[in-house]
């Protein structure tokens, strides 16, 4: 399997300037504002989203990058950065990526404010620099985020999420954002209305992919810095469970819901429900959806012109469905 510093080599120089910019974007003259920042970057991610802009943009104009497509960059890494703080708010979560979570170390008011300035960040970034079809394509992306988000809470409360609705929530959460990082890389470079519905279509194949890999660590053993059952913990439906239930008798999945809905936080029945999951065909189904979506992206990618970034781009491809975490 290919590692990120692999794909990462034909951007290299791209990744090493954004890391500069995107740190400047981040400076505030209020001290704990500053201090939260710092914070921020220290505990970064792999940076798969700005990777993504940057291979795009090379693929679709054989290995050029502009002054906008680093804004589109750094715009969806402090808007990515804002959900994530807001999520880990609405999910009460203490932990980020083996680090504490804003909200666990400076409380709810706080991470709710801090990802309020990142989200204005990113929108002012755009209207300064009148990057306006950067900023439709980012505001699309939020709006369908939240719909995402308040749509899998309702769901939540009755456990009635059928798999239709898991993807249009997947669909909305994950891919749209992913989405939103092929789009903004060809209209960085300007390029045609084909072009930039067919890159945007590669992102939601991507993006659905690379949510149902994460939905299938649930089930994992590994730790990888979520921990195991923390989606049924938290009632949160995903592929496996949803495809388990559709094959449940009715006795099996009344226990089912029921043991979610009341006892959810016991690890022994947490455990139970894994095992149902695993043992009546559940993970079997999602990684074959996974898999269905990761050739989806490939064929996709084809249509583009061969060259190097082309090649990378397929490596970041099948790293979302080998990653280990």
């Amino acid at each position: 399997m290919f590692k990120i510093k692999d794909i990462k080599k034909p951007i290299k120089k791209e990744m090493s300037l954004f890391e500069d910019k995107f740190k400047s974007s981040l400076k505030t003259s209020v001290p704990l504002l500053d201090k939260i920042m710092h914070y921020i970057i220290k505990r970064k991610g792999k940076q798969m989203r700005p990777m993504l802009i940057f291979l795009c943009s090379k693929l679709l104009s054989n290995g050029n990058v502009n002054d906008k497509v680093y804004r589109g960059a750094s715009v969806i890494e402090l808007i990515h950065t804002a959900t994530l703080i807001h999520d880990d708010v609405v999910d009460d979560s203490k932990r980020r990526r083996g680090f504490f979570s804003i909200n666990a170390i400076w409380k709810n008011k706080i991470a709710v404010l801090v990802g309020d300035f990142l989200l204005s960040k990113g929108m002012l970034l755009c209207i300064e620099n009148k990057d306006f079809d950067l900023l439709e394509i980012i505001s699309e992306s939020v709006k369908n985020m939240s719909e995402g988000e308040l749509l899998q809470i309702e769901k939540a409360k009755k456990l009635d999420i059928e798999e239709d609705i898991y993807f249009e929530i997947i669909s909305k959460k994950t891919a749209s954002l992913i989405s939103s990082c092929c789009k903004i890389a060809a209209s960085g470079i300007g390029s045609l209305e084909k072009e930039k519905k067919m890159i945007g279509e590669l992102g939601v194949s991507i993006g659905i992919a690379f949510q149902i890999k994460d939905d299938l660590f649930d089930y994992g053993k590994q730790k990888i810095g979520k921990p195991r059952g923390i989606d049924i913990k938290e009632k949160k439906m995903t592929l496996p469970l949803i495809k388990s239930l559709e094959n449940a008798s009715a006795k099996d999945k009344k226990w089912i819901i029921n043991s979610i809905k009341k006892f959810s936080n016991d690890k022994k029945v947490v455990r139970q429900i894994i095992d149902y999951v695993k043992n009546n065909g559940g993970l079997d189904y999602a990684i074959s959806m996974m898999n269905e979506y990761h050739t989806r992206s490939l064929k996709i990618l084809d249509k583009f012109p061969d060259n190097q970034f082309k090649v990378a781009l397929k490596n970041m491809i099948d790293y979302v469905i080998e990653r280990d975490y």
